[in-house]
């Protein structure tokens, strides 16, 4: 049963995602994504904004997860690419700028991702139309927040301004743009998509 102290919707501003934007002086909706959390008995709602921000799609903030919790998503409605990525761990370190492994997983209406505990997601809407998700991530706790549960760790993805690529839209179809600040990625799955230098 929900706390009644729990606000169940929260939105990712323009403003908010600004922090994580390949370009971020472009002018974007006034709010890029809203979430409905139900927690796992309800699952969670995700609801994507259609359409490109400074030639970079509309996407989720991203975030690791606390204690290495597994998560599905299952598409709803529409088209997108989901992100995910696992930091080079060393000398029982992790670098927030190596990353050990990349993949880029394309998905449509009716499809399931499992995303491992160990790796950091986000999501991505390609499609001209809503994109709508639904996970069981445990958003519904005591002391969660709607807009940044317990359980998610955003702060490694701020400090890098995103993931180590941005999906931008190129020539009409998704495209990768390598993040600067990433000093290094290992290993790369970009589900046949390309990888480009710059979107001019």
């Amino acid at each position: 049963m929900l706390s009644m102290v729990f606000e169940s919707y929260a939105a990712r501003t323009h403003e908010k995602m600004k922090e994580v934007l390949m370009n971020p002086e472009a002018v974007g909706p006034a709010i890029h994504y809203y979430m409905i959390r139900g927690g796992s008995e309800k699952r969670n709602i995700t609801v994507w904004e259609a359409g490109t921000v400074g030639g970079e799609y509309v996407k989720t903030y991203g975030h690791y997860h606390v204690d290495n919790l597994p998560e599905t998503y299952w598409v709803l409605a529409g088209e997108g690419i989901i992100l995910l990525q696992k930091l080079l761990v060393e000398n029982d370190a992790s670098h927030i700028d190596r990353v050990e492994d990349f993949k880029a997983i394309r998905v449509k209406t009716g499809d399931a991702v499992e995303i491992p505990g160990d790796y950091g997601h986000l999501a991505v809407n390609t499609g001209k139309t809503w994109f709508v998700t639904a996970d069981n991530s445990p958003v519904a706790e005591a002391g969660d927040s709607a807009s940044s549960p317990r359980h998610a760790d955003y702060e490694m993805i701020k400090k890098m301004r995103g993931f180590a690529y941005y999906v931008v839209e190129k020539n009409g179809a998704p495209s990768f743009v390598p993040n600067p600040l990433y000093k290094e990625v290992r290993k790369t799955d970009f589900g046949g998509l390309f990888v480009v230098e710059h979107t001019g």
